[in-house]
């Protein structure tokens, strides 16, 4: 194929993946009700599953602190067309979220017929991996990370007589940051493994500059939450988890990659 016909053939996978992210922008636009009242503003009532499972939680190992009765602050929209602004941009963000899967599986579309056969046997399952992963790095950060945040900055006093007063806008773009940058951030272990595949990194790189990553981790952490050490630490163990997950399947890759290496070896020198 010429340059023109391979921007054709991005072109319209382009086109459907933008097709896909307006049809889930306008669903979520129409369904008003259940994005913001149960979706968007879930955390921050106290009748939020998370806060619910922490309250059990207490009850278990008697420690009745754990339940939160109450969320001590008050949203409030202080622009004209603020609301009417936020039911759009929200509207796309989730639109975006929802189509990420199969935004991905048109782009590996697209990929996949430039790669040698090895090279498709070896990334069999990217786009179901890929797309699991998202989708528990959105509920992590959604179910785990935001609404823990949310409370603890929330409920956060100087003093007694000052009311937290939060603007709408603060709200929702700290949900949705702190949803999409865990979504984003649990794809670690696919991005290790193409770059094990690729010869780029090795597991004893990896453990080699353990310590430099952490520094690394704690700083990515700092960047994709609020300035508060408790949502820091929340998103900070799960992204050390998949670090030291990923040396494990970089492990796996050089095992698998040696393998079939000395598997062509014995191969070429039974033929000779």
């Amino acid at each position: 194929m010429s340059f023109i016909d391979h921007l054709e053939a991005l072109r319209w996978h382009v086109i459907r993946s933008a097709i896909a992210i307006v049809v889930f922008t306008l669903a979520a636009f129409l369904a008003k009700d259940f994005l913001f009242h149960d979706l968007i503003l879930g955390p921050s009532r106290p009748d939020f599953w998370t806060y619910r499972m922490f309250c059990q939680l207490g009850q278990a190992l008697g420690s009745p602190e754990l339940c939160m009765k109450e969320l001590t602050f008050d949203l409030q929209n202080r622009q004209m067309s603020g609301q009417l602004s936020m039911h759009i941009s929200t509207s796309f963000i989730v639109g975006l979220a929802l189509a990420f899967p199969y935004t991905f599986w048109e782009l590996w579309r697209f990929i996949k017929p430039g790669l040698y056969p090895h090279e498709r046997a070896n990334s069999r399952g990217a786009v179901f991996f890929v797309s699991v992963l998202f989708i528990l790095g959105l509920l992590f950060g959604y179910f785990i990370a935001a609404p823990l945040s949310i409370n603890f900055l929330a409920s956060y006093q100087l003093d007694a007589t000052i009311e937290n007063q939060i603007d709408l806008q603060s709200y929702i773009s700290t949900l949705t940051t702190m949803s999409l940058s865990c979504a984003f951030v649990f794809e670690l272990p696919m991005i290790v493994f193409f770059l094990a595949k690729a010869g780029l990194v090795s597991p004893e790189i990896m453990k080699l500059y353990r310590k430099h990553a952490i520094v690394v981790i704690l700083i990515v952490a700092a960047v994709i939450t609020p300035p508060d050490v408790s949502s820091q630490l929340i998103v900070t163990l799960p992204i050390l988890l998949l670090y030291e997950l990923s040396i494990h399947i970089a492990s796996v890759v050089r095992r698998k990659d040696v393998s079939r290496l000395n598997q062509q070896l014995a191969d070429h020198q039974g033929v000779a």
